[in-house]
């Protein structure tokens, strides 16, 4: 069995930090990104010099870290004004932000011109395309046209096409690096089956960066199957179930987390049916009642819409399609913990809360616990899936 070193160690740099953020999202649901940055250091610089030992490749090596400097750059830009610190932010703007676009573009020319083995002349119109983007946004960065409501002249300004730049602008970087690898992949003499990985981390990665950027995914969530992605790209070693056709350690992680974290409904539905709980057939999986004189004191979302007319509360339980725009647009939704550390804020609900008697909430188990379970056992055994397909086609 071959063991590829550089990957167990960072698997186990991965792990134990994923098993310290399991706790810190337990205890504060909170994990700050300073936190994954051992992990990172440790896991990157592991996978760099896999890549370096099995290709000898500076233009695919690079291919990686100008991807992950991507990610990390575009995080580095969402998080401005994060501070409530008007000097940290005038100084992040003025004094870092260039610096740091420099090196975000410099890296894919060292990978797809300087260091590639033959000059594509099909890469630089998406060169050209990813640093006009990315020196766009970080214009748009520098300006605060992201965070500022009103032009210097005093007028309102229309901010939807400003937040949909914002939110969307990141696509298309992701989209210039899965064609740009496909590009490599079949390029003449450039990096031939190795760039599948920049690919798939491009795709993988990319889709859980927008779903945290959209807010239908927890942000310490999203930041660990990324940095799983990029710290442990494949499987260290083959697993007792053998391989899946893939080789992407992430996917498999993300399907054995998911399959583990079914247990949950079922158990929140069987403890509803014995506690004589009555709700919707959905929200019995997903959600049970607590009492609303105690309700800061729980952990979760409220599941339900609440209405007082003369005294009466009216309820209805939030629509599926409701629930997701909510978590879309980032507002409507009612989160304990909120209103445990800004009850000032949610004094009219807190009372109708109170009057309601019992309110449902969803479950908030961190998704982070069973994503480090699944890395463990994806590491371990392999993709269960894959492993019940294989058990299926050969009964047949």
């Amino acid at each position: 069995m071959e063991i590829l070193y550089p990957l167990v160690l960072s698997a186990v740099a991965v792990l134990a930090t994923l098993v310290y953020a399991s706790y810190l999202d337990i205890r504060d649901r909170r994990v700050p990104f300073i936190y994954w940055l051992p992990m990172l250091g440790a896991g990157i610089s592991c996978t760099v010099y896999l890549l370096w030992q099995t290709t000898a490749n500076l233009s695919l090596v690079f291919g990686y870290v100008s991807l992950v400097t991507s990610f990390l750059y575009a995080d580095y830009l969402d998080s401005r004004g994060r501070t409530d610190s008007p000097g940290l932010t005038f100084y992040y703007r003025k004094a870092s932000i260039f610096y740091y676009l420099a090196i975000v573009l410099v890296l894919p020319a060292l990978s797809w011109f300087v260091f590639a083995p033959s000059l594509n002349f099909q890469m630089v119109p998406w060169y050209a395309m990813f640093a006009g983007i990315m020196s766009y946004i970080t214009y748009m960065e520098y300006r605060g046209m992201f965070d500022e409501p009103e032009h210097p002249n005093g007028r309102k300004q229309d901010m939807s096409i400003i937040k949909i730049i914002n939110r969307w602008y990141f696509v298309l970087i992701i989209l210039i690096f899965a064609i740009t690898s496909v590009l490599m992949l079949f390029g003449q003499e450039n990096w031939g089956s190795p760039a599948l990985v920049i690919l798939f981390l491009s795709v993988f990665c990319g889709i859980f960066y927008i779903f945290g950027r959209m807010h239908l995914f927890g942000g310490a969530d999203a930041w660990a199957l990324i940095f799983i992605s990029f710290c442990i790209p494949t499987f260290p070693f083959t697993p007792l179930l053998g391989n899946p056709p893939l080789g992407f350690l992430s996917f498999s992680v993300l399907i054995n987390a998911l399959l583990l974290n079914m247990v949950a409904p079922i158990g929140i539905f069987i403890m509803n049916i014995i506690r004589r709980n009555r709700a919707p057939l959905m929200y019995m999986f997903f959600g049970f009642p607590v009492n609303g004189d105690r309700i800061q004191d729980e952990w979760g979302f409220v599941m339900e819409d609440f209405v007082e007319k003369k005294g009466q509360v009216s309820r209805k339980f939030i629509g599926f399609g409701d629930s997701i725009k909510r978590m879309y647009s980032g507002e409507g939704r009612v989160y304990t913990k909120d209103l445990r550390e800004h009850p000032e804020e949610f004094k009219k609900e807190l009372a109708m809360y109170r009057n309601a008697g019992t309110v449902w909430i969803s479950y908030a188990v961190p998704f982070i616990i069973p994503i480090t379970a699944g890395l463990i056992t994806a590491i371990v055994f392999g993709d269960f899936l894959f492993a019940v397909m294989k058990i299926i086609a050969g009964g047949l």
